[in-house]
């Protein structure tokens, strides 16, 4: 393996990014505790700067490909990777919008640290499925929107991947 697409259903931080749009992760923000996050055990250790945790490369050849397909994406986006599998409370959603964070999720950690550790070129193109908890207009999570969301993208997501992988990634 030398590249990894991650293709993920997140909650949006942000007013503009509403369900349906897409959205090309270049940093994150770890909030996980209960999982492994190193290929190395404690007799070998490797620091690994995780500055730039994406491939910009990677993220790259997305965007072309979203901009093909006309799906409404945003470039460049912090991902906050919650535990779970519970959401987030008021209180947690609103601390990560004052950091300024675009999108809420479960997945991509540890899978951004172990790819940068194996050297494995990564990028996160994130599926906005629902506004978190902070919303006025959505003040907890709706199931059944979330669920909409995704199914009505399901497709939208494989047109992306189908056409990267014929396109843009040779």
């Amino acid at each position: 393996v030398t590249d990894i697409i991650s293709v993920s259903a997140v909650g949006s931080l942000k007013e503009n990014l509403e369900p349906g749009k897409f959205v090309i992760i270049d940093q994150f923000i770890d909030r996980t505790f209960s999982r492994i996050k190193t290929f190395f055990d404690e007799e070998i250790v490797a620091h690994v700067s995780m500055a730039k945790p994406t491939s910009s490369g990677l993220a790259n050849c997305c965007e072309a490909a979203l901009k093909k397909l006309n799906i409404s994406h945003q470039v460049g986006g912090t991902y906050v990777v919650m535990e779970g599998p519970q959401f987030s409370t008021l209180a947690e959603s609103n601390l990560y919008r004052s950091w300024e964070a675009d999108v809420i999720g479960m997945t991509n950690m540890p899978e951004a640290k172990l790819a940068r550790e194996a050297e494995i070129r990564y990028a996160s193109v994130s599926m906005v499925t629902d506004y978190d908890c902070w919303h006025s207009e959505h003040d907890s999570v709706d199931l059944n929107l979330l669920i909409k969301t995704l199914n009505d993208n399901v497709d939208k997501s494989k047109n992306f991947i189908k056409d990267f992988a014929n396109h843009y990634y040779k």
